[in-house]
């Protein structure tokens, strides 16, 4: 054990909860299977690949679909991932000089704090406000007194769902003495993005993923920016991370995105409709979304969860996670059945939990 950083041994591991016979709406994944004709093309296509070959190292055929798709200037570099992920991992692998922090908000993206472990880095987290905006002048000051490598901000935020003010995200990236990397990870669901600002500032980075839009199983993230910055973070990358599968069935269904945009529309209609519904259950605070959850607060937290998952419907405990999180729970905008479902379970377990 002792070969084992300190910092490793006190870590506890990113947990995946078992989500077998549950509605499953604790991971913001699209809940809409591709059309038929659409899977009989992917399985075309998968059935020519030759798998004993190693994948393209760098396909920019499917860079080129990606700039097509996601409306990345022509200037901007691309660096593929293995998700969101690899490319959080990579930026942080890139700055991992001696004594380098780490900055961030939080409550965010755990995983910002957690790379900055693996990689040996210092993480420092700004609290936002108790209404989940970002704290400007903290962050000011943060910046001036840790001098950040490396500062992530998620736009719009995960898990609080709302988009920070983009005056005080642009004040933050000009304070930086490093890199800025806005995760656009909900940008289906938001359509507010910074890659219109990539070149307005030397040291801004954007990421995101397809994730989101209905290719979580796959695993591809890109993030975009200056070449003279991403030839450096590609260096770390391994020479084969996006599998010859991943590749292929991204080429697929990217060439079809006005499937993805139609499903991310549903999305946005049932996450109104899901919100509006919660706002009227008593005794639950539910709040703004740019994204396809919706983060809630209500009594007895963990124990409505639990309630829940007796009943069959999977959500996220966040009650522990942060102070400002407090009582919160987090639900995936799922189907219209998987909605009602979800809506049913609450009630019923409100219901018993005020009985006992």
């Amino acid at each position: 054990m002792d070969c084992i950083r300190e910092e490793i041994r006190a870590l506890s591991a990113y947990a995946v909860v078992p989500a077998e016979g549950l509605v499953k709406l604790d991971a913001m994944e699209n809940p809409y299977v591709l059309p038929d004709e659409l899977r009989t093309a992917i399985a075309h296509r998968l059935s020519a690949l030759e798998i004993n070959r190693y994948p393209e190292s760098n396909p920019e055929n499917l860079k080129t679909l990606l700039r097509q798709t996601m409306g990345i200037d022509p200037a901007a570099a691309i660096v593929l991932g293995n998700g969101s992920d690899e490319l959080i991992q990579m930026i942080a692998l890139s700055v991992a000089k001696p004594g380098a922090v780490i900055l961030g908000v939080e409550p965010a993206f755990v995983m910002f704090r957690m790379i900055a472990t693996f990689v040996g880095l210092r993480f420092v987290g700004v609290p936002l406000k108790t209404d989940f905006s970002l704290d400007g002048a903290a962050l000011l000051s943060a910046i001036e007194a840790h001098q950040p490598a490396l500062v992530f901000l998620a736009y719009p935020n995960n898990p609080t769902g709302n988009h920070f003010d983009p005056v005080v995200m642009e004040a933050v990236i000009r304070a930086a003495p490093g890199l800025v990397v806005v995760d656009e990870a909900y940008f289906p669901f938001s359509k507010q993005s910074f890659l219109p600002r990539l070149f307005a500032y030397p040291n801004l980075l954007v990421m995101r993923t397809v994730s989101k839009l209905g290719l979580a199983g796959i695993r591809l993230g890109f993030l975009s920016g200056p070449a003279e910055i991403l030839e450096h973070i590609d260096k770390v990358r391994l020479p084969y991370n996006i599998s010859v599968l991943d590749q292929a069935v991204a080429l697929e269904v990217l060439s079809h995105s006005a499937v993805l945009q139609e499903q991310a529309e549903r999305i946005l209609q049932h996450r109104a409709m899901l919100a509006e519904r919660l706002a009227a259950i008593a005794d639950v605070t539910v709040y703004p979304s740019d994204a396809n959850f919706l983060l809630f607060r209500v009594a007895q937290a963990s124990r409505i969860f639990d309630g829940l998952r007796h009943r069959g419907i999977l959500i996220k405990n966040l009650s522990a996670a942060h102070p400002l999180l407090a009582d919160c729970l987090r639900v995936t905008v799922g189907t219209s059945e998987e909605n009602r479902r979800f809506l049913d379970a609450l009630q019923d377990t409100l219901r018993m939990n005020r009985s006992l």
